[in-house]
Parts: C-alpha cells; structure tokens; sequence
C-alpha cells in the first residue's frame, strides 16, 4: 500500500460518517484531532467579531452545523474503534458521561486493537466485507 497517497473521497465519507468497519488507535486519534479543529475553527471565528453583528450570527450558525455534524463523527469513530477491540458499537454512549467520557477517550486512544479479522471487519482501517 502506497503511504503517499491521499485518501480518497469514499474513504474519507465512510471514515467520518460511517459505522461499518474498524479503525486504528491512530486513525482514531487523527480523526478526532481534525474533527476537533472542524469544531474550533468557526468558534475561534465567532470570538473574534462584534457580539451581535451578521457576521457573530452567521459564524455561530457556522458553529452549529459543524458541531452537530462533528458529534456523529466523533459517535462513528468511536464505534469504529470499538469495533476493532472486538466490542459493540453502542458501547460509544458511555461518551456521554461526562467524567467517564474521558476514561474513554484514554482507553480508545491507548488499548491496540485486535489483531486479525474480527466479527466486524478483516482488517482494521477498512468498512466490513
């Protein structure tokens, strides 16, 4: 597999928007590092106009549709990366939990997946067959 390559389109839309397949601690970290920029970006905007103004509007709705379309990115990578430690998706609730979301997050982050195939894909990185 050529490293150098871009990802494409289809990889990218099933990547964020997709619960088929499993992905990697790094994907998972990666993902969720731009998810997280996708987020910050319009609020960094929002912060620097007038309070009020059609442009503190326009950014704060920016800001929503980034957000709602984020927080299922973040759900779809979560059950993804679940799904490569050979557990159910709907695990990817415990998110929710504030103080226990964090232990969470550590655990997606840190713990290697399984290796080989699994009941939710072949490969890690990849939609199920």
């Amino acid at each position: 597999m050529d490293r150098t390559r871009l990802p494409e389109k289809s990889d990218l839309i099933w990547l964020f928007f997709k619960t088929s397949g499993r992905v990697s601690r790094a994907a998972y970290f990666l993902g969720g590092l731009l998810v997280a920029i996708v987020q910050a970006f319009p609020l960094y905007r929002f912060t620097l106009v007038a309070e009020g103004s059609p442009e503190s509007n326009m950014w704060s709705f920016i800001f929503f549709v980034a957000f709602i379309a984020s927080l299922w990115s973040n759900i779809v990578l979560a059950v993804k990366r679940l799904h490569d430690l050979d557990k159910p998706g709907i695990a990817a609730l415990v998110l929710f939990v504030p103080v226990v979301s964090i232990i969470a997050f550590l655990v997606l982050c840190l713990f290697p997946g399984q290796p080989g195939p699994n009941r939710y894909g072949r490969r890690t990185n990849a939609p199920a067959d």
